[in-house]
């Protein structure tokens, strides 16, 4: 039995698109999950961010507006902060995400996924 696959998807962005095109040519139907309608908890964040050996900078889109409004350039903000900017401000975080068990890949590009196939 495999293990069930997610990805944290935005249809308008293409990266996400292609990466969920390369994970269905792979026979893999991932549990789409539309992030900026149902943001991740901060559990599930921090799980990624474990699994990926990272810190919650390395998972944000620190070029958006948001990033620089609310002040997360800061660099005396810490891990827990970060993560709950991620949680109420969900278009801050990088895209797309994909799990599968314990591992979790960032599909930038997107053939990063199938390292964790």
């Amino acid at each position: 039995m495999t293990e069930p696959t997610r990805i944290f998807h935005n249809p308008r962005c293409s990266k996400s698109r292609q990466t969920l095109e390369l994970l269905r040519e792979q026979g893999v139907e991932p549990e789409i999950i539309r992030y900026l309608e149902t943001p991740p908890t901060a559990q599930i964040l921090e799980h990624i961010l474990d699994a990926l050996g990272a810190d919650p900078r390395d998972l944000m889109r620190t070029k958006e507006k948001e990033y620089r409004e609310q002040g997360l350039d800061d660099p005396e903000l810490g891990r827990n902060a970060l993560i709950r900017a991620m949680v109420e401000t969900p278009k801050l975080i990088e895209r797309p995400i994909v799990i599968r068990g314990n591992k979790v890949a960032i599909g930038r590009p997107p053939e990063n996924v199938l390292n964790i196939l």
